[in-house]
C-alpha cells in the first residue's frame, strides 16, 4: 500500500469517527433520559442518519477517484521509466551504472556489443571481474575523468580503441549513489587517423622518390645505351657478363618505374566498373598456373562501382600476387564482396584472405611504407603503391594477420 492510500484511509476514519461521535452525541441526548422521543426528535435523528449515509457515499467516491489518480501516477511513472530505458538502450555509446562498491548495476546494448558481455550474466559482479585490465586501472581510483582513450582488448581477442568518460551517478537531491562509466568505440576513427598520418608521409617520400627517379632514370638511360654498343663488340665470352649487366639495368629501371609510379598524383579516370569480371581478371593475372592455391570467391551481383578500373586492377592483383607468393607450398585464398551502410553512408567491402605465414605483429604497422620489404628482391613500394590507389578512392585498407594467415580489408565508398 502506497503513502498516497494510507493517508486516504487514515482520513476516512477520522470521518467516520467524526460522524459516527457526532450521531452518538445525538442520539444519548434524545434517548438519555429513557422517554420516548417525540416526532421531531425522530426527525431529526433520521435526518443525521441520511447525512451520515450520504458522506459515506462521497468518501467511496472520492476513494475511487483518488484509487484513480494513483492508477494513473503509476501509469505515468511505468511511461516515464520505460522512455527512460529505451533512450538507455538506444544510444550508440556504451554506459555502465555502478554502485557505490563498482559492483555492476546496468549496463545498455552499446556496452554488452562493444565489450562482448552479457548484461544479465554480469549484473551484481564486481567490475575487476568483467572488465579489462585497463579500464579496472582507471576506476580503481574512483576519479572523475572526464576524457582518457584506452586500448582494450575483448575476450574474443579483437583490440578496439575506447574515448570514455566516469563520473559520480547521483540522485536528484544530488546524493552520489554510485558511478557511471560513458565509453565509445574508436576504433574505426584511429583507423582513419593512422590512414590520414600514413598518407602525410607517403606524399612526402612520393616527392622525395620523384626526384630520386628522375635523377637516376638519366644515367641508367646511358648505361643501357652503352651497355648495347657493347654487347656487339665484345666477344662471345664476355657476352654473358654483358647480358648481366642488362638484366641488372632492366630490373632498376622497373624500380624507378615503380618509384615514379608511387610519386605521381593520383588523378582518377572514373568508370562504371564491373566487379566481379575486374576480380575474376586479377585473379587469373596473379594466381597464373599454380593449381595448389584453393580459390573461394564470393562477389555477389553488386551495382556497378565507379572507380578507376586501371589502378584498382593494379591494386589488387598486388595485393593477391602477395597472398599467393605468401603460400609456397599452397593453401586457400579467399575473397569476398558485400555492401555496408552506415550513419557515414554506403560502403562496398572487400576481403582477401589467405593461409600463408602471417606477418609478426612488430612489422605490421610498417607493411604500407614505402621502401619497406621482408623479400630479397622485393623494392618495398607494392602494398605503399596500393595503399595510394584505395586512399585516393576515399576508401581505407587494414591488415589482420596471426601466426598463420593474413586479411587484408579494403572499405571503399559507393557513389
Amino acid at each position: 500500500m502506497g503513502p498516497e492510500i494510507a493517508l486516504f484511509y487514515l482520513i476516512v476514519f477520522l470521518f467516520m469517527g467524526v460522524a459516527a461521535f457526532s450521531l452518538i452525541k445525538i442520539i444519548t441526548r434524545y434517548y438519555g433520559g429513557k422517554k420516548r422521543p417525540e416526532t421531531k426528535d425522530v426527525s431529526q435523528v433520521g435526518f443525521v442518519v441520511d447525512t451520515f449515509h450520504d458522506l459515506m457515499s462521497k468518501l467511496k467516491e472520492k476513494e475511487k477517484e483518488l484509487e484513480d489518480l494513483r492508477q494513473q501516477a503509476e501509469d505515468r511513472a511505468t511511461a516515464i521509466e520505460g522512455y527512460n530505458e529505451n533512450i538507455l538502450q538506444s544510444v550508440p555509446s556504451g554506459v555502465i551504472s555502478f554502485d557505490e562498491d563498482l559492483h555492476i548495476t546496468k549496463l545498455n546494448y552499446a556496452a554488452e556489443k562493444i565489450l562482448e558481455v552479457k548484461g544479465a550474466s554480469v549484473n551484481g559482479k564486481p567490475y575487476t571481474e568483467v572488465l579489462g585490465k585497463s579500464i579496472t586501472d582507471l576506476l580503481s581510483a574512483k576519479k572523475v575523468i572526464e576524457r582518457n582513450e584506452v586500448r582494450y582488448i575483448t575476450p574474443s581477442g579483437r583490440s578496439i580503441w575506447l574515448g570514455l568518460t566516469f563520473s559520480p551517478l547521483k540522485n536528484s537531491e544530488g546524493q552520489t549513489i554510485g558511478q557511471i562509466l560513458v565509453f565509445t568505440d574508436l576504433t574505426h576513427l584511429k583507423a582513419i587517423e593512422s590512414q590520414m598520418e600514413l598518407r602525410d608521409k607517403l606524399s612526402s617520400l612520393g616527392e622525395i622518390s620523384a626526384g630520386i627517379a628522375h635523377e637516376l632514370r638519366n644515367p641508367m638511360g646511358v648505361i643501357a645505351g652503352y651497355t648495347k654498343l657493347l654487347s656487339k663488340k665484345i666477344d662471345a665470352a664476355l657476352k654473358p657478363t654483358v647480358d648481366a649487366i642488362s638484366g641488372e639495368i632492366t630490373v632498376m629501371d622497373r624500380i624507378i618505374s615503380d618509384f615514379l609510379s608511387f610519386a605521381k598524383p593520383a588523378s582518377l579516370a572514373i568508370s562504371e566498373i564491373n566487379l566481379r569480371k575486374m576480380i575474376g581478371d586479377c585473379i587469373s593475372i596473379a594466381v597464373g598456373e599454380r593449381d595448389d592455391i584453393r580459390l573461394a570467391v564470393d562477389i555477389p551481383d553488386l551495382p556497378e562501382f565507379r572507380g578507376d578500373e586501371v589502378l584498382l586492377r593494379q591494386a589488387f592483383i598486388n595485393l593477391i600476387q602477395n597472398s599467393v607468393e605468401a603460400m609456397p607450398q599452397g593453401g586457400n585464398l579467399s575473397l569476398r564482396a558485400f555492401r555496408t551502410a552506415d550513419p557515414a553512408g554506403n560502403f562496398l567491402n572487400m576481403v582477401l584472405s589467405d593461409t600463408g605465414h602471417g606477418i609478426p605483429d612488430e612489422i605490421k604497422n610498417k607493411i604500407f611504407l614505402p621502401f619497406f620489404t621482408t623479400k630479397e628482391k622485393g623494392t618495398g613500394l607494392g602494398l605503399a603503391i596500393v595503399h595510394k590507389i584505395i586512399i585516393s578512392h576515399s576508401g581505407s585498407i587494414s591488415v589482420e594477420s596471426s601466426g598463420e594467415g593474413t586479411t587484408f580489408k579494403i572499405r571503399l565508398p559507393l557513389q
